[in-house]
């Protein structure tokens, strides 16, 4: 490519759109170790005490009901911010996803479940997805739903999971 291109060769990628790389004989390690510590302070959570789920067990999140309206931008901001954090942590995504449904009409329910994955965030600073060098890569996928799970509509959610070798990839 450097014959046809004018370009500088400058090594081992590290970092690329807030994703750092850490490359091994072993494999590849992909993060976001930098931008989730930045989403913490953006938020006023750098302090907060970590908990060991992004969301309650059997909670239930509903667009219908008495609670106080928070800013709508601001909720945006936080679970766009999350949204990119998907990217290398698979492990929030049913989360983030389910409270992204409420953008249009967020309240302190909605706000306080967010805030609880950010202190799961922060338990979990150093996650990521590890890509294994391996002999053989096998392709293995899991699916689920809930059947009827949303209060608002009665809609199922359902959800997929996928990795090729030691990855997740979708």
């Amino acid at each position: 490519m450097q014959d046809m291109f004018d370009m500088t060769d400058l090594g081992i990628m590290t970092y690329f759109l807030g994703v750092e790389v850490y490359q091994s004989d072993q494999g590849i390690f992909i993060s976001q170790n930098a931008f989730a510590s930045k989403i913490l302070t953006k938020f006023h959570m750098e302090n907060c005490k970590p908990v060991s789920t992004p969301l309650a067990v059997g909670e239930k999140l509903s667009s219908f009901g008495n609670e106080e309206k928070v800013d709508e931008r601001e909720y945006r901001r936080l679970i766009g911010c999350l949204l990119y954090l998907t990217a290398t942590r698979p492990d929030l995504m049913h989360s983030v996803g389910l409270l992204s449904r409420f953008m249009h009409s967020c309240n302190t329910t909605h706000l306080k479940a967010a805030k609880r994955i950010l202190r799961y965030v922060k338990g979990t600073l150093k996650f990521g997805v590890q890509f294994k060098r391996e002999n053989e890569l096998k392709l293995t996928g899991y699916s689920d739903s809930d059947w009827g799970g949303s209060i608002d509509d009665m809609r199922s959610t359902s959800g997929y999971f996928f990795t090729l070798g030691s990855g997740v990839f979708c």
